[in-house]
This record gives structure tokens, sequence and C-alpha cells, in this order.
């Protein structure tokens, strides 16, 4: 069990405000000063500064938050085990929309066929969404492919896939030489905080580019949306190959060659950093790689 100060200081954290911390754990704001205090004379540190009006972590706040993080994520996991104590497993995790649609379906199967009593709950979101709910321990891990910082999570590469564009059948290009012919099209794309975005959107600023570049930017949080409205002319994408392997077969779609786009991304399998867990989640990430590695057989 947490000291309940470690939850006041993740509580002015998250609000960087010691009035709106109170108010959300429901004490008065004296009792958040005091907390802080305490956890500021226990490891002798200053962990909030001020820039300004605008309040901040410290390094050492920094330090801490990191580890408080962990430990309340832990803590949590640790009280929904045991009181949850049964021969069933449960898997309580997180997979954004590409992995979830494309990849878990057939993994889950095979663990099913394994044991029908595995109980799964998994929460398709984007990579930003899963991060924050595996830091407030909602999620215990997470299949992303987006960026993540690797100082918080430890991770573990589950596949990796090939990142492309797209565009329809009867589209008038098919190799680009330089990534501004497309400007001219629709960009067709998923929201901010999805990992596929983020992909692109640091390709293009590493050469001096923007998603704003091209003339025009259609965001959709569904693949199949995005696919349908690829296929009827709208626009172009980028994208996993997975994600639209099907189609490219049956040449409903077809992949525009960009030069210099030539990027494999990874899917990782993430968790927590230093967690007390972390046997427990190399156990699981190889299940779920085992699984993977017998549908692709």
């Amino acid at each position: 069990m947490l000291d309940f100060r470690i939850d006041t200081f993740l509580a002015v954290c998250k609000y960087m405000n010691f009035t709106k911390a109170s108010q959300y754990l429901n004490i008065t704001q004296p009792a958040v000063s005091g907390h802080i205090r305490y956890l500021e004379e226990y490891y002798d540190v200053k962990l909030f500064m001020y820039i300004g009006k605008k309040m901040q972590l410290t390094k050492a706040g920094k330090i801490l938050f990191d580890v408080a993080t962990t430990l309340k994520h832990d803590d949590i996991f640790l009280k929904n085990k045991l009181n949850n104590l049964s021969l069933k497993q449960e898997l309580v995790f997180g997979a954004t929309l590409t992995v979830g649609e494309y990849v878990m379906p057939k993994v889950i199967d095979q663990l099913l066929n394994e044991n029908q009593n595995t109980m799964i709950k998994m929460q398709v979101a984007n990579t930003s969404e899963l991060l924050k709910m595996i830091n407030e321990g909602q999620l215990d891990f997470a299949l992303v492919e987006g960026y993540f910082n690797k100082l918080e999570y430890d991770y573990r590469k589950f596949c990796q896939d090939e990142y492309i564009c797209v565009g329809s059948i009867d589209f008038p290009l098919s190799i680009v030489h330089d990534i501004s012919e497309l400007f001219k099209y629709n960009l067709i794309i998923r929201e901010n905080g999805s990992g596929s975005r983020e992909i692109i959107e640091r390709w293009l600023k590493e050469r001096n580019l923007d998603i704003d570049d091209f003339s025009n930017i259609i965001e959709i949080g569904n693949i199949n949306m995005i696919k349908r409205l690829v296929k009827n002319n709208h626009g172009i994408t980028f994208i996993y190959k997975l994600a639209v392997e099907k189609e490219l077969a049956e040449r409903r779609l077809k992949q525009v060659k960009v030069n210099a786009l030539t990027i494999k991304h990874d899917i990782n399998f993430i968790w927590r950093k230093n967690s007390v867990f972390n046997d427990y989640y190399e156990e699981l990430f190889e299940v779920f790689r085992l699984q993977n590695d017998k549908v692709l057989l």
C-alpha cells in the first residue's frame, strides 16, 4: 500500500495546481501543501518550482514522478490480483488501432484456443491515450506502434511492419521521386496522438516539411473509413502495410512508392519501467510473441 502522500504528489503533478489537486482529492489545500512539504523534507529535495507563474517539477521532482507513477501502477495491479484470486488468467491491456484490428484478433484467437478460461480486456486507442491509461493503472501493458519515452517504459519489439503510401487503384502516380509531388492531393490521416500519424510527421519534419504542406488534411479515426475514402479516390494516406495487405492483393488499393520513404517501424510491447512485476511482463511478452509467430506460420 502506497503512502497517501504519494497520491497527493501525483495529483499535484496532474494539475500543477495545489487548489485543483485539493479539489480532486477532496481535502483542504493546506493538507496538500503539508503532504508535499513532508515529501520534500523526507527526501531532502525541492519537488516543485515556479518559472514566472507557471508551476513545474524540479529535476528531483521528475525522478520522483517517474518512480511514483510506476509504484502506483504496481499497487493497483497487485490489489486487482489479490481481489481476483482464481485459476483464470486475466489480461488487461491496450493496443493501438492498427495492432488491435489487424494483429490482435489472430493472437487472441490463438490464446483462447489454448486456454478458453483466459479473461481478456483489451482497450483500443491511440498511443498517447494508451500511455496515459498505463500510467493511471487502467492497463497493465500495451502494444503500440507509436513513439514513447523509453526512459519511462520497458519494452520488447513485438513485430515490425513496413510503412507505406497508398492511393486508389486509379491514382495517377505509382512512383514519386519527390514527396512534394503529392502535396496537391488530399492527405487522409489519423488524429493527433496516433502512432501512424506521428511517423509521417517526423519523417516530413526531418526534411523541413509538414503535413500542412498538403493541399487539404482529412482526419479520420477509423482505418476502414480511411481505406474507403482512399479507395474512392478522395486522397492518399500513409499506413502500415499489414492494414492494407488484403486490398493491395485484391487490387482495390495500390502502393505509391515514394523516394526515400523506406520505413520499417517496430510495434512494441510496453509496460511501466522498473516495475516489480517485470518478470511477469517478460513472460507475457513471450506468450504473445509465440502466438503471433504461430499465426505467421
